[in-house]
C-alpha cells in the first residue's frame, strides 16, 4: 500500500514545526513514513503531549498521603478512602467536538472519561459536568446548549451512571467556543487496582470493543488548534458514541480484572490505538508490535495511518498473558464483545506497525511520550495590557442606579444564577441509589454503601475572575470548590483539573496559563488538596479573534467519615438563627451584579486570603462534626443576598423565608447596602443552627479566629431584608423558571 511522500510542508499541515520535523528525522535517522508522521503528530500534539504545559504542570503539588497513584502515570487519580476501598476520579474536556456537533461531542466526552475510570478497575459511580456557552439569548447558543445537555444525559442515562452535579455559565467569551468538561468518579477495591503499565515480553496486545472506523481521525490535532476556516476544512468527523456497547465493555473489563486476567489496560482515547499502545509500552520501558490487518474494521480500505489515528469510541487495549487468553476469551464472548489479538509486547523499546507483515512504522516509544522525546517548551509570558485597563475600578467608583430589591430580582433570574433544573432533570441522578444530596446545591453527596462513609464532589471555576486576574481566579476556583464540599460536612482531600485556555503561543495567553498554575498551586498547598491529574485544553478561540476566558476548572473530592451527618444548603425549620462566617468586604469587581445589571466586566476580582480561607473551612468542619449546624451554603455568585434567598428556596417543596436583623442595613448608605448584599467576597459561609447552640458555634469560631455576623432568623413566607422584602413564591418562580422561559422564547 503506497503512502504519500512526507515533506516539511506536510509536517506543518500536521501541526509540527520545522524544528520538530528535523528532530523527528534525527530520532529516526531518516525521513518518517506517512504513518510515522501521523503518529508523531498526534503524540506530540498539545492534546496528548502537553508540550506547552507540562513544565508548568510539574510545579503543582502532586503528592500526598492519601494519593495511591502518581499523578499523570495512570488513567485517573486514585485517593485512599477506607481500609478496603479507594476513589478514582478525573476530569477532561471535549470542547472542539462539542462546538462542531454538540450532541455527539458531549456524549463521547462522557464515554471517554468513564473508560478512564473503569480502566483502573473502578466501577463508575458518578458523573459531573462543567459547561460554558455564549449568551442564552443567542439562537446558536441555545442549539449548542440543548445538544450538549441532551448528549450528556443520553450517554450517562443509557450507560447507567448518575450525573449528580456540575455547573453551567453563559458569557459572550464562550460564544464561538463552548467548553464541555466531563468528570467521572469510581469506586475500587485497593487490591483490584489496575495499571496501564505494559509488562511481560511476549504477552498479547488484545484489542477489545467496537470496530475501528474513520471517525475522529486527527481528533487530537484538531483539539490542538484554534477553530478557524482552515481547521474546519481538516476537521475530523466527530465520533459516534454507543453507551450500550460501553456498558458491555465495563462489565467485561471489571470481571477480567477481578479474576486477575489482566496485566495492564488502557482506554483508546485521544489518538486511539496509537496513544494506548505507545503509552503502555513506554511506561513499562518495553516495546509493542502491532499487526493492523488483525484490527477489527468497519470500513473498507482503511490505511495504516487511518487505523492508528482513528478515535472510534468504546475501545480498549489490554495486555494479557497467553496462557490466560482462553479465560479472557470466554468472558468477552459472554459479553458479546469484539476482540482480536493485534500484537505483542516486545523488549526492543519500539512501536512497530505492520500490515500483512510489511512495516509501516518503527519508532522508539520513548521518543513519543511526555517525559521522553516529546518536546517540552516554556514560553515567555507577557503581562496582558487589558488587565490594567479593566482593573482600574474601585468600590468608590460604584454608584447604584437601581434599588437593591430590583437588583436581587434580576440576579436570581439571571441564567448564571437561576436554577439549572432544566439541565439536571434530563439526567438520571439517582440510579444506583447512592445520591443523598441531589443536583442544585453546592456539591453532590454520595453514600458508599460498602463503608458507611460518603463522598462530596463538585466542579467550580469563575472564568471572569481568571480573566481579570489569572492568579487570583485560579486560587479562588480551588478555594470555592473546597468550600462547596466543606458545607456538606465533607473534608476536601484532592483535586483534578481541566485547564481551558487560548493559544499558548500567544504570550498573553501563556501569561494567563502560567499565573493560573501558580494560583492553583498556592491554593492547593494551603488547603491540603494535591492535584491527582487532569487535562489541558488549549486553542479555545475562534477565527473571529474571540478567546475564551482562562477557565481552570477544578473538580474537588471531599470525604465524609459518617454519611449520616451530611448537610444541605436549604433552611430546615423556623426559628433557626442565621450566621455568616467570614468577612464581607466592599468588593464588587468581577461580580455577577456588575455583569447582570451594568453589562460590565470590571475588576479587580474579590481578594483571597488563603490562611483565612483555611480557618473558615476548618472551623466549619468542626461545627459540622459536632452536629451543631442545620444548614450551610457557600457565598459565591451574586453575593450574600443571593445565597440567603437560595437557602430559602432550594428545598422547593418546603420553602422558608427569613427576617434579617433591622440594624444590618438601616445604617448603611445606598452604595454600602448594595456592596454588603452583592459583594462576592471570598471565604464566607452562611449557616443556620438552633439558637441554643449559638454559644457553642461562636466558641469554635473564636478558637479559629473566624469572624461572624448574626444575620437574623428563619421564619415566614417572605425574604425580609428590613429595607425591602420579596415573597418566597415570587423568588421560587423567578429562580426555577427563568431558563425554561428563555429556551421557550418567552424572555430574551
Amino acid at each position: 500500500m503506497k503512502e504519500p511522500v512526507v515533506t516539511e510542508r506536510l509536517a506543518r499541515e500536521h501541526g509540527l514545526s520545522a524544528e520538530e520535523f528535523e528532530k523527528i528525522k534525527s530520532i529516526l535517522g531518516r525521513t518518517p513514513t506517512y504513518t510515522e508522521l501521523g503518529i508523531f503528530s498526534v503524540m506530540w500534539s498539545e492534546h496528548c503531549g502537553y508540550k506547552n504545559s507540562i513544565l508548568l504542570i510539574k510545579t503543582l503539588p502532586r503528592a500526598g498521603e492519601s494519593l495511591l497513584a502518581e499523578p499523570g502515570k495512570e488513567n485517573a487519580g486514585v485517593v485512599d478512602f477506607s481500609d478496603e476501598y479507594a476513589i478514582v476520579f478525573k476530569i477532561e474536556s471535549h470542547n472542539h467536538p462539542s462546538a462542531v456537533e454538540p450532541f455527539q461531542g458531549a456524549a463521547t466526552g462522557v464515554g471517554g472519561i468513564l473508560r478512564d475510570i473503569f480502566a483502573m478497575g473502578a466501577r463508575p459511580i458518578a458523573c459531573l459536568d462543567s459547561l460554558r456557552f455564549g449568551p442564552l439569548s443567542d439562537e446558536h447558543t441555545r442549539y449548542l446548549f440543548r445538544g450538549v445537555v441532551e448528549g450528556i444525559g443520553f450517554y450517562g442515562n443509557c450507560f447507567g451512571v448518575p450525573t449528580v452535579g456540575g455547573e453551567v455559565y453563559f458569557d459572550e467569551a464562550y460564544g464561538d467556543n463552548p467548553l464541555v468538561n466531563a468528570m467521572a468518579v469510581g469506586l475500587v477495591r485497593k487490591d483490584k487496582l489496575a495499571s496501564s503499565v505494559a509488562a511481560g515480553v511476549g504477552n498479547l496486545a488484545l484489542y477489545v470493543g467496537a470496530a475501528t472506523g474513520r471517525d475522529g481521525i486527527h481528533g487530537a490535532t484538531f483539539a490542538s488548534e484554534e477553530l478557524s476556516e482552515e481547521s474546519e476544512k481538516r476537521r475530523p468527523s466527530v465520533q459516534i458514541g454507543d453507551p450500550f456497547m460501553e456498558k458491555l465493555l465495563v462489565e467485561a473489563t471489571l470481571e477480567m480484572i477481578e479474576k486477575g486476567l489482566v496485566v495492564s489496560v488502557q482506554d483508546m482515547g485521544a489518538a486511539g490505538l496509537t496513544s494506548s499502545s505507545v503509552e503502555m509500552a513506554a511506561k513499562g520501558e518495553l516495546g509493542m508490535e502491532l499487526e493492523l490487518s488483525l484490527v477489527p474494521q468497519r470500513e473498507e480500505g482503511m490505511t495504516p495511518y487511518e487505523i492508528m489515528l482513528s478515535e472510534s469510541q468504546e475501545r480498549m487495549l489490554f495486555v494479557v498473558e497467553e496462557e490466560k487468553f482462553d479465560e479472557v476469551k470466554e468472558i468477552l464472548e459472554r459479553w458479546d464483545l469484539h476482540y482480536a489479538v493485534v500484537g505483542r509486547v516486545t523488549d526492543d523499546g519500539k512501536l512497530t506497525v505492520r500490515v500483512n507483515g510489511e512495516i509501516y512504522a518503527a519508532i522508539p516509544v520513548n521518543a513519543l511520550v511526555v517525559g521522553g522525546g516529546c518536546p517540552a517548551y516554556k514560553r515567555e509570558p507577557v503581562y496582558p495590557k487589558y488587565i490594567d485597563r479593566i482593573n482600574d475600578f474601585t468600590p468608590d467608583d460604584f454608584l447604584p442606579t437601581i434599588s437593591a430589591e430590583e437588583a436581587l430580582v434580576r440576579l436570581i433570574s439571571s441564567p448564571n444564577i437561576a436554577s439549572k433544573r432544566w439541565v439536571f432533570r434530563q439526567y438520571d441522578h439517582q440510579i444506583m441509589s447512592n445520591t443523598v444530596v441531589l443536583p442544585g446545591g453546592d456539591a453532590a453527596v454520595l453514600r458508599i454503601k460498602e463503608t458507611g462513609k460518603g463522598i462530596a464532589v463538585s466542579t467550580d471555576c469563575n472564568g471572569r475572575y481568571s480573566y481579570l486576574d489569572p492568579y487570583t481566579g485560579a486560587a479562588i476556583a480551588v478555594a470555592e470548590s473546597a468550600r462547596n464540599v466543606v458545607v456538606t460536612g465533607a473534608k476536601p482531600v484532592a483535586i483534578t483539573n481541566c485547564l481551558n485556555f487560548g493559544d499558548p503561543y500567544k504570550p498573553d495567553v501563556y501569561y494567563q496559563f502560567s499565573e493560573s498554575i501558580r494560583g492553583m498551586a498556592d491554593a492547593c498547598r494551603a488547603l491540603g488538596t494535591p492535584v491527582t491529574g487532569g487535562n489541558v485544553s488549549f486553542y479555545n478561540e475562534s477565527a473571529t479573534g474571540t478567546v475564551v476566558y482562562p477557565t481552570p476548572v477544578i473538580g474537588m473530592l471531599g470525604i465524609l467519615d459518617d454519611i449520616a451527618s451530611f448537610l444541605t444548603a436549604s433552611f430546615k425549620q423556623e426559628g433557626d438563627v442565621i450566621l455568616l462566617l467570614g468577612e464581607t468586604l466592599p468588593e464588587i469587581g468581577g461580580s455577577e451584579y456588575l455583569k447582570e445589571i451594568y453589562r460590565a466586566v470590571w475588576g479587580p476580582p474579590p481578594s483571597l486570603d488563603l490562611a483565612k480561607e483555611k480557618a473558615v473551612q476548618d472551623a466549619f468542619l468542626e461545627i459540622a462534626t459536632c452536629h451543631l449546624a442545620t444548614a450551610a451554603h457557600d457565598v459565591s455568585d451574586g453575593g450574600l443576598a443571593v445565597a440567603l434567598v437560595e437557602m430559602g428556596i432550594l428545598a422547593r417543596e418546603n420553602p422558608l423565608g427569613f427576617v434579617l436583623n433591622n440594624s444590618l442595613l438601616d445604617n448603611l448608605s445606598d452604595r454600602e447596602r448594595h456592596l454588603f448584599l452583592f459583594s462576592e467576597s471570598q471565604s464566607r459561609i452562611v449557616m443556620t443552627c438552633e439558637e441554643e447552640h449559638l454559644p457553642e458555634v461562636k466558641e469554635i469560631l473564636s478558637r479559629y479566629d473566624v469572624k461572624s455576623l448574626l444575620l437574623g432568623k428563619v421564619c415566614g413566607d417572605k425574604f425580609d431584608f428590613g429595607r425591602f422584602s420579596i415573597p418566597v413564591s415570587e423568588a421560587l418562580n423567578l429562580y426555577y423558571n427563568s431558563i425554561e422561559k428563555i429556551l421557550k422564547g418567552e424572555e430574551k
